[in-house]
């Protein structure tokens, strides 16, 4: 029997609790507290940082839906989508949804102005190429076949395309 709708937002809730809350909020706030970052008296320009942090919320956000609705899952490896999804911002590339989480991050960057902030983005982003590449693009290959290797070859990775 199927899961309901509100049985895979819950799971997903649950899921972005744990894993992309703790790596774009826990961690980050850790980082902040431990180096002293903060926004008080923050130039104008730090401001900007919200902008790509709020992109990438929403980004994050759309992805979930998309997953849920489209490949009835949730982001968890665990309990991913049965239906290979190839809507909305998957569509432009094959991995908005760590995208969105690597603009949570730059955005948290830009605005405490921290170089330690910065880093961790970039360890994430690598942490990320490297689950993309070794896990997840073997076993989307090995369930969805044919259809992903299509997919892969019209979708790039990363960076969108028109």
């Amino acid at each position: 029997m199927p899961a309901s709708t509100a049985a895979i937002a819950l799971r997903s809730l649950l899921f972005t609790l744990v894993l992309p809350g703790t790596i774009a909020v826990y961690v980050p706030w850790a980082i902040a507290r431990a180096t002293g970052a903060t926004l008080a008296g923050a130039a104008a320009w730090r401001w900007l940082g919200l902008a790509p942090l709020a992109a990438g919320l929403a980004i994050y956000a759309w992805c979930v839906a998309d997953f849920a609705l489209a490949g009835r899952g949730t982001p968890a490896p665990i309990d991913p989508p049965r239906e290979l999804v190839v809507r909305g911002l998957y569509r432009r590339t094959r991995n908005p949804m760590y995208v969105g989480v690597l603009c949570v991050l730059a955005g948290e960057a830009w605005l405490l102005a921290s170089p330690a902030h910065a880093l961790w983005t970039g360890a994430v982003g690598a942490l990320f190429h490297a689950f993309v590449v070794g896990y997840e693009e073997p076993s989307l290959r090995r369930r969805f076949g044919p259809a992903y290797e299509r997919y892969c070859a019209a979708v790039p990775r990363w960076l969108a395309r028109r």
